[in-house]
């Protein structure tokens, strides 16, 4: 009985793939996230997976096929989440029947996946593109590379040289896009891992590794950092007894914190422009302040899956406050407030920045929703709404080089695409507003959405 929502989730989904259908838009008011400017009274055309023609509304005659009236409403291009792991760990059984059509009811269309089970993130990059699954497109690394005490079941253990070879390899034979580095990784298998990708022409992409400076990892041609690791040791005094081993917290990152340090790190990253930052600021405040966060009040936890919510959540809220945040919770709230100063710093800089969320590997990190938090966290970090906006719609397109297919609503580009209420520009939040999602084409009212949020919702009281 256990599978009973998720079979009615399946069939119910079914019947919402279209299939080279035209869809007209009508008078939208057109968001260019590029330059901030509205157009109002657009009219945009889609066939199949593509935009056909975007223009005023006075000058374009509708085609035959579906019209979706958008007075008063705005038009922005699909959100990415560029931090995700749909198939992990003990939160894997739900990859498929809540996580992936979560994250398009919350209007995400496109995600990078940072560490899933192999098999199972390689199917679901397949059958969601063949619509075969409701989702977002897929770009995946398969399992991290972490070292050999991994805790993590969806990693590779990596001991040597040889080792990381080896893995790079097999994830390229099995034909993921990128490869995803773990903390753990020993310094001599991080250097291995980055020659080998870059002579198999695979991207390496994730955290800094503890053996490894920030600056290294530049020079190695690491293509992104995660949740600001790296940076925090490279503004420390104390950087060279971290990358040997030494133990760093919060209160120790802060006491040997040195503006100078910091100051040649954001240096070196305004440098070298194709290296971003994902710094996962929603959830870094959630594990900072794991123990005064009140998760169980917040409004869509019914969306999260009941085993989550009862078990797995509070024992990861008990471990952390345990093992990491042993620190006072004055001196946490502190780093936290250091961390938005850094990412500000990073941004007057001109550091590039990806909106993800680490979701649902952490605490409160309901799928899909987490997203919209993580831009409000940037607009706190003193990004304007528009600057939040393009980290999860512009620049994920810069970051592919993929500008043609992503990244705004123009002729051309693929028909990943949102409806919302209300302006995202005046306020961040009016990113939740939504009353439509297109996701390659296939489009869901709100009526739909509302249907199957009402079924995932079933979908996660059982998981």
């Amino acid at each position: 009985m256990r599978l009973f929502p998720y079979l009615l989730l399946a069939l119910w989904l079914g019947t919402l793939a279209t299939h080279a259908q035209s869809i007209t838009i009508v008078h939208a008011n057109v968001i260019d996230v590029a330059t901030g400017q509205v157009q109002p009274d657009q009219t945009v055309v889609i066939t199949g997976k593509r935009i056909v023609r975007v223009g005023p509304s006075a000058r374009i005659t509708p085609p035959k096929g579906r019209l979706i009236d958008a007075r008063g409403q705005y038009l922005m291009p699909g959100l990415w989440d560029m931090h995700t792991h749909v198939y992990f760990d003990g939160t894997a059984s739900a990859g498929t029947s809540l996580i992936l059509p979560l994250l398009v009811a919350n209007g995400i269309t496109g995600i990078r996946d940072m560490g899933s089970e192999l098999d199972s993130i390689l199917h679901a990059r397949e059958a969601v593109a063949a619509h075969r699954l409701l989702g977002p497109r897929l770009v995946v690394s398969g399992p991290m590379l972490d070292g050999p005490k991994s805790p993590y079941k969806a990693s590779i253990a990596i001991a040597t040289a040889e080792d990381g070879r080896r893995a790079v390899d097999q994830l390229k034979a099995r034909g993921v896009d990128f490869i995803k580095v773990q903390s753990l990784v020993p310094r001599a298998a991080y250097f291995a891992i980055a020659a080998e990708a870059r002579a198999v022409g695979l991207p390496f992409e994730g955290h800094v590794p503890d053996a490894v400076r920030a600056s290294e990892a530049v020079a190695a041609g690491q293509r992104s950092f995660e949740h600001l690791i790296g940076i925090f040791e490279a503004s420390s005094t104390a950087e060279d007894a971290y990358v040997a081993g030494s133990p760093k917290s919060p209160a120790s990152l802060l006491a040997t914190f040195d503006p100078a340090r910091e100051a040649t790190i954001i240096a070196l990253l305004a440098k070298h422009r194709e290296i971003w930052q994902c710094p996962t600021l929603f959830w870094e405040r959630g594990q900072w302040l794991v123990d005064s966060i009140a998760w169980r009040q917040a409004p869509d936890l019914a969306y999260a899956g009941r085993s989550w919510v009862e078990q797995r959540w509070p024992r990861a809220q008990l471990s952390i406050a345990k093992n990491m945040d042993t620190d006072p919770l004055p001196m946490r709230a502190r780093f936290v407030g250091h961390e938005l100063d850094l990412v500000r710093k990073l941004h007057a800089a001109q550091v590039g920045f990806l909106a993800g969320t680490d979701m649902p590997a952490g605490v409160d990190l309901v799928p899909g929703v987490s997203l919209h938090l993580e831009l409000q966290r940037f607009v706190a970090a003193g990004f304007t709404p528009l600057q939040a906006l393009q980290t999860a719609t512009l620049n994920p397109a810069r970051y592919y080089g993929r500008l043609q297919d992503f990244g705004s609503v123009q002729a051309g580009r693929l028909a990943d695409l949102v409806l919302l209420s209300a302006n995202p520009l005046a306020d961040i939040a009016n990113t939740q507003r939504i009353v439509g999602v297109l996701a390659d084409g296939q489009y869901l009212s709100r009526p739909d959405l509302d249907e199957l949020q009402r079924r995932l919702r079933q979908v996660a009281a059982s998981k």
